[in-house]
């Protein structure tokens, strides 16, 4: 059993962390949390399994809403106000990065925000005379904004390792699909919905309808192959899960965070050349980070593991089900590991993305 406010300051302000989101959410936030947790008590399953209770003055496990009841428009701008300070800039770490990368590649915005179209114009870096005849690779990052190495780890498979495969591959890579996400270092969009959840035609998600615009456009008939960028961070279960719980107006799941590197494919039989894929990325990605281990259960996130470091689950909404893709999967790094630092939550995602590029090669071409 933890116990008292200490231990809810050490989660949020851990130095040992790679995670911005730490940073992110020690001021304000963490300033509720204690007070909940001094005025009304809390349990814990461990020290990354943090299931907060009873904010103070409410009965209510998270600052903004009414246990049982969803959100209207008046929680949502609440919880926007709550959230939207920016905390990194988008324009140095992103754009001026992709602005060097001009003399190599094909780098073709796609669309703008709304909120600030100048603050946030979406970018797509292609490799050069694309042909039809080639496979085609589409790669996404920042689909959940405050998962840097998703959009670092995409800047530098760009930067390393990108222009290797442009012989044999047409190569398309959307660094940062929710820019505004990146800079306030936030899971959801603007408007409190989660983009991942929002793959599906005529949705009124921007940021999802600008990127499967762009794909249409990009006019492949079959896609080989497309990996999405992601973390699994402590602050899910801070933060993120929490917001969500209030959101939708649900109780509190009890829920733990996989220590490790993990996969998530789309459903596929043992043996086959999709499986082989899999397992291909997490042996890649094994020589740069650790890869979680199941739980007591079996499981990752409530899901059993097929095989080491993989879980498969339905893709409908998510960006898995962006392309008609052969080989589909979603990466998830783990960057609060006293284990890892950020580089190599960056590198693992390149691995990962090498990894089955060559598996590729040498099985499908």
């Amino acid at each position: 059993m933890l116990g008292g406010p200490e231990v809810v300051r050490g989660v949020f302000h851990s130095s040992s962390s790679t995670n911005p989101n730490r940073a992110r959410f020690g001021g304000e936030a963490t300033a509720l949390l204690v007070a909940a947790v001094a005025a009304a008590g809390w349990r814990a399953g461990g020290a990354r399994a943090l299931a907060l209770r009873v904010p103070a003055m409410s009965d209510h496990f998270y600052p903004i809403g009414t246990p049982g009841t969803p959100w209207g428009e008046g929680e949502r701008a609440a919880w926007l106000a709550h959230v939207g300070t920016i905390h990194r800039s988008y324009a140095g770490e992103v754009l001026a990065k992709l602005e060097l990368l001009k003399d190599t590649f094909d780098v073709v915005q796609y669309g703008a925000l709304a909120q600030d179209p100048d603050r946030y114009p979406l970018f797509c870096v292609k490799t050069r005379a694309w042909d039809a005849s080639k496979p085609s690779v589409l790669i996404t990052g920042g689909v959940h904004g405050y998962e840097t190495s998703g959009v670092q780890g995409a800047i530098l498979f760009l930067q390393t390792e990108a222009q290797k495969y442009s012989e044999r591959f047409n190569v398309a890579v959307c660094p940062c699909v929710c820019p505004w996400g990146y800079e306030t270092i936030q899971r959801w969009t603007a408007a409190a919905v989660d983009p991942n959840r929002h793959f599906l035609a005529s949705d009124s998600c921007e940021e999802t309808a600008a990127l499967m615009s762009l794909v249409a456009s990009l006019g492949v008939a079959q896609w080989t192959m497309h990996l999405d960028l992601h973390e699994t961070t402590d602050s899910d279960l801070s933060e993120f899960r929490p917001a969500k719980a209030s959101r939708d107006g649900l109780p509190l799941p009890d829920e733990t965070i996989p220590d490790g590197f993990y996969l998530i494919g789309t459903k596929c039989e043992p043996e086959t050349p999709q499986r082989r894929w899999l397992a291909a990325i997490i042996d890649g990605v094994r020589r740069v980070t650790h890869i979680a281990p199941p739980d007591a259960n079996g499981e990752v996130v409530g899901e059993k593991v097929v095989q080491d470091g993989t879980i498969l689950t339905a893709a409908a909404g998510r960006s898995r089900s962006l392309t008609n893709a052969l080989f589909a999967a979603t990466t998830e790094v783990y960057p609060d590991s006293e284990e890892v630092t950020a580089d190599q939550c960056n590198r693992a995602q390149v691995a990962a993305a090498t990894a089955g590029l060559d598996f590729i090669v040498a099985n499908h071409l």
